[in-house]
């Protein structure tokens, strides 16, 4: 089971449309795939779930929301199996060849989840404070290895919240691969290199102290790379305002997809409506469908650098 965080600092990036897309195909393809919503804003869960399905069967105990509150409360954490909901719509378009799309929704109340968790942090000494940081922090690791025992997926997608919280350091401590989809503008290639630093500050900080303690192994986690989306194509390439900051990005030694999304506003914001991502949809205007192929070339190159 490979488990791949997708963040970028920046809101608004297409993070979601990134998402929804790549579990979509990947379950199409015929692997079972389990995507994770830790983003408070809950855009993935509305991709896949109506609100009022969520509001009804979701909201008070099935969030990721719950399972954190457990580890701020002391109390033992709900297995995350309990947690998985597999949403109709989607699955019900991936034919009989497909895999399966399970979902762990995220919930607003996440906000707050972070200060409750920074409590938990302070020790009266510093073995104490070892073990509350590694407790802490790997937490989701802990749980997900714990699932791949028991479940047959092949990869968790966690969508993270576009910041550096404690939240967001379990699912990249967690993870064996870092996707970044990012605009090529100036304010969302911005914090790329700022946040390949964060990761490798986090990733020395979580390995020195599990270094000390048997029970935690040191993690790994790698940038598989930076996806570009919002692209506007002029003469079958990117706009020369856009190819600035693609340059840009690869000069900070991140790699960087080949593969890209295109900005399209209907037919991706038509898409969470339905629950159905556009890459499971059979469109006659060819540019819809040039925008399908170009999403099943960027899973080809995703499985390609995982070794699928």
């Amino acid at each position: 089971m490979q488990i791949v965080s997708i963040i970028n600092y920046k809101g608004g990036v297409g993070k979601t449309t990134v998402t929804s897309n790549l579990a979509a195909e990947l379950a199409f393809r015929g692997k079972n795939v389990l995507v994770l919503d830790m983003d408070a804003q809950a855009s993935l869960t509305f991709s896949f779930l109506t609100p009022d399905y969520w509001d009804e069967h979701l909201k008070n105990d099935r969030t990721i929301k719950n399972w954190f509150d457990c580890i701020s409360q002391g109390e033992q954490t709900m297995p995350l199996s309990t947690l998985r909901i597999r949403p109709d719509e989607v699955n019900s378009s991936l034919g009989r060849k497909g895999g399966c799309l399970d979902l762990i929704s995220s919930h607003l109340g996440l906000i707050n989840v972070d200060l409750e968790l920074a409590t938990l942090l302070g020790g009266a000494s510093p073995s104490q404070t070892q073990k509350k940081y590694l407790k802490v922090h790997g937490k989701l690791r802990e749980e997900l290895q714990i699932l791949a025992k028991e479940m047959s997926y092949d990869i968790v997608l966690i969508d993270c919240p576009p910041n550096f919280n404690i939240v967001t350091k379990n699912a990249l401590i967690a993870s064996d691969k870092i996707l970044i989809p990012a605009k090529p503008d100036y304010l969302s290639t911005l914090g790329i290199d700022y946040l390949k630093r964060s990761v490798d500050s986090l990733v020395t900080d979580y390995n020195f102290y599990a270094d000390k303690d048997e029970d935690y192994g040191r993690v790994s986690p790698e940038i598989l790379g930076v996806v570009f989306t919002m692209i506007q194509i002029h003469s079958e390439q990117p706009i020369a305002a856009q190819r600035q900051y693609i340059a840009q990005t690869k000069r900070l030694r991140v790699p960087v997809f080949n593969s890209i999304f295109r900005e399209n506003k209907s037919i991706f914001a038509d898409a969470p409506r339905d629950g159905i991502p556009v890459v499971l949809n059979v469109y006659s205007n060819s540019t819809h469908s040039s925008i399908v192929g170009e999403i099943e070339e960027f899973v080809d190159e995703f499985l390609l650098k995982i070794g699928e």
